[in-house]
């Protein structure tokens, strides 16, 4: 595997932590994951529902193939046992508030200053830095609404909506990877280690980037707009007469206009005054969209399927979950992976967003129990038999 023999030390919680910590896991990496007592919140997502589920996908998809231990850093022992565990490490990731790092002797300085090789990364709600970078932070207030994303992607007039769980965490997870990488890299080169951070505000910020590129230059930005008044109907979504989306998107402003004109079986439409030029097709986009839809409506979606595919467009079908958990083209692109269930079966997942040809593993294994390599980690660390079995005793491990 790719990151073999890189001891990674997971000391965070929900989504984002966790999912950077599994990519560096799916890659090869030795990951320990670090619990309180009481476990990471997203064991018990489900703790509320009526019925009991009887398995946790979300928990698994984001700490499969780590070791877990419990150590309880209130106690000076578990404090004592992290911080040697991040003497070992090579990376030392994190998502608690740094006050609570900084008091507990676990901070970037403490902890580098014992390992001068240790990659120390951060991720925070708001950054380490500004009158509120202390505030907590989850993906849809700091990702989703403070960064501007759930405004500039609700259509002008639209009330806010949530997002789904972990869109912005999952970004920030990406994120984290590549800084960590470029941080390793650094380390190759001068032997020392580094700080790096990532925020969800300022991933949620470079995600809808190039609109505030304008935004920045320019003072304005132009809102969203709903389907049936669209800045360009050729960018539009459009349902054939078996009740089947599909989203077309022209090469550059006016790409493939006369092809999807005769796609659409509108070849009429190109010679139409009020759609001569780009210029009047903007113009009268809402029009151009009232005829796109009746004659998309009249096809079947394979018949459309075939015209677009043939003319070469840019096209997709707008898909359910389930759609895409069926999707064939989604499984040739590795987009899932069999992941061990603890008791001699696999179950399907999602994979880590980039492939290695030649180096892919086809399972991975499963996500630990509370607590289940507690005793093995703290042996390999050197602690005496005894010694486990005090922290135990103390609570300072379980």
């Amino acid at each position: 595997m790719l990151l073999q023999g890189l001891k990674v030390v997971d000391f965070t919680a929900y989504i984002a932590g966790p999912g950077a910590a599994c990519i560096l896991a799916d890659w090869g990496a030795d990951v320990i994951k670090v619990e309180r007592p009481e476990g990471d919140a997203m064991r018990h997502i489900f703790g509320d529902l009526k019925t009991d589920l009887g398995a946790n996908p979300t928990f698994d998809l984001d700490n499969r193939g780590k070791r877990g231990i419990v150590l309880d850093i209130s106690k000076p022992e578990g404090r004592a046992a992290l911080a040697k565990l991040a003497a070992q490490a090579d990376v030392f990731l994190t998502n608690v508030r740094p006050a609570s790092l900084k008091r507990a002797g676990l901070d970037d300085g403490t902890l580098r200053k014992a390992n001068p090789r240790l990659v120390y990364a951060v991720i925070t709600g708001y950054g380490l830095e500004g009158p509120e970078a202390h505030k907590p932070g989850f993906d849809v207030t700091a990702f989703w609404a403070r960064a501007g994303v759930a405004s500039m992607t609700a259509p002008k007039g639209m009330d806010p909506f949530l997002l789904r769980s972990g869109v912005g965490d999952h970004t920030t997870s990406l994120a984290t990877v590549s800084a960590i990488l470029a941080a390793l890299y650094e380390r190759e080169r001068t032997g020392q280690g580094r700080l790096v951070q990532t925020s969800l505000l300022a991933t949620g910020i470079y995600v809808m980037g190039s609109d505030l590129a304008v935004q920045l230059k320019f003072g304005r930005l132009a809102s969203a707009r709903t389907r049936d008044n669209p800045i360009n109907a050729l960018a539009n979504f459009y349902r054939s007469a078996d009740g089947r989306w599909f989203v077309h998107n022209p090469r550059g402003a006016g790409g493939g206009w006369e092809a999807f004109c005769q796609a659409a079986g509108r070849p009429d439409l190109v010679a139409d005054e009020r759609f001569a030029s780009g210029k009047a097709r903007r113009e009268n986009a809402r029009a151009l969209t009232v005829e796109f839809d009746k004659a998309f409506a009249a096809l079947p979606f394979d018949e459309i399927a075939r015209r677009l595919d043939a003319a070469d467009l840019v096209w997709a079908p707008v898909q359910t979950p389930a759609d895409v958990a069926a999707d064939p083209q989604a499984a040739a692109a590795g987009a899932f992976v069999e992941v061990e269930d603890g008791q001699g079966g696999t179950f399907r997942s999602v994979a880590s967003p980039a492939r290695f040809p030649g180096a892919d593993a086809e399972r991975r294994p499963a996500s630990p129990k509370l607590g289940e390599h507690t005793r093995e980690v703290l042996a390999d660390l050197g602690y005496a038999e005894a010694e486990i079995e005090a922290m135990f005793a103390a609570g300072a491990a379980a």
